[in-house]
């Protein structure tokens, strides 16, 4: 379901965070590279609606998954302007980003919705990764189940480590003053923290089969990026890089239903200060 290579890209902070020493912290403003390019990887993790909002009974049951092509960043933020202003960002990314779901239905119109990650190891990166998110849905009068408001809140949390400043292909032992010298790839840890809120407005064709929807929301991000490097000299570096963004989003999609069992969805995901994704998802429903 996912490619942790993409994952442990998100930070992009490449070699730059290893020519400091000792447990540094790095605050850099909303408006740095380095904020920036944090938030342009929160963007595909964040736990968005995974399709038109369904009126759910309770102890109904949907399983599925989704897949998010990542695009690849501006080269702009790829060099670093507040915490390492002299270093170029190597940031080498994978396509996509996916994840399982399962959503439950609760009384009152409520539902419950559900992602977890388990720790797995790919390559040299080790994803540890879970997502919340509790809604609940408002038919409209007089439209006959057709048109739905849907208020949500979601919350997504857990870790991405891995060799992301100095993996091996970059270790050098020529120069002691030049990033990554040493032997050892960095141990890095990425935590990709977010929670927000979206509201929603739904239309449904006659029958269900069909589903288009539209909406808006905020998201509250506080990544943190913290290295794990020891140089040839024994020198530790556990800078961390952390950030307090607020990001406006709107997204729209829609939702084809070819049996009361399967839906398969299409979301375009928009954050203006950051990014345009594109989000694909099924599910099926078990009960």
């Amino acid at each position: 379901m996912i490619s942790v290579k993409t994952i442990t890209t998100v930070v992009a902070l490449g070699a730059t965070l290893v020519a400091s020493s000792a447990a540094a912290q790095c605050r850099p403003p909303s408006s740095s590279h380095e904020a920036r390019l944090l938030a342009f990887y929160e963007a595909p993790i964040v736990f968005s609606m995974a399709g038109a909002p369904e009126r759910l009974s309770f102890g109904a049951l949907r399983l599925g998954g989704e897949v998010i092509p990542v695009p690849s960043p501006s080269p702009v933020l790829q060099h670093p302007s507040y915490c390492y202003q002299y270093t170029t960002n190597n940031t080498k990314l994978a396509p996509v980003f996916g994840r399982p779901r399962a959503t439950i239905g609760l009384p009152a119109s409520f539902a419950l919705e559900a992602s977890y990650l388990p720790s797995i190891t790919v390559g040299d990166a080790q994803a540890n990764l879970a997502s919340f998110a509790l809604s609940r849905i408002q038919t409209a009068p007089l439209t006959g189940g057709r048109m739905a408001l849907l208020l949500r809140a979601h919350l997504t949390t857990g870790q991405v480590r891995g060799s992301i400043t100095c993996p091996r292909s970059n270790l050098q032992s020529d120069d002691v003053a030049a990033p990554c010298y040493g032997s050892q790839p960095s141990r890095d840890t990425f935590h990709p923290n977010s929670y927000g809120f979206e509201a929603a407005l739904a239309t449904n064709s006659e029958g269900g089969g069909i589903g288009a929807y539209a909406g808006a929301g905020v998201s509250s991000l506080t990544p943190l990026f913290r290295a794990g490097f020891t140089d040839g000299l024994g020198h530790v570096d556990n800078t961390t890089v952390d950030v307090d963004l607020v990001r406006g989003v709107a997204f729209g999609g829609a939702t084809i239903r070819p049996t009361s069992s399967i839906a398969i969805s299409a979301q375009l995901y928009v954050v203006p200060a950051d990014v345009t994704t594109i989000r694909i998802g099924a599910q099926y429903r078990l009960r």
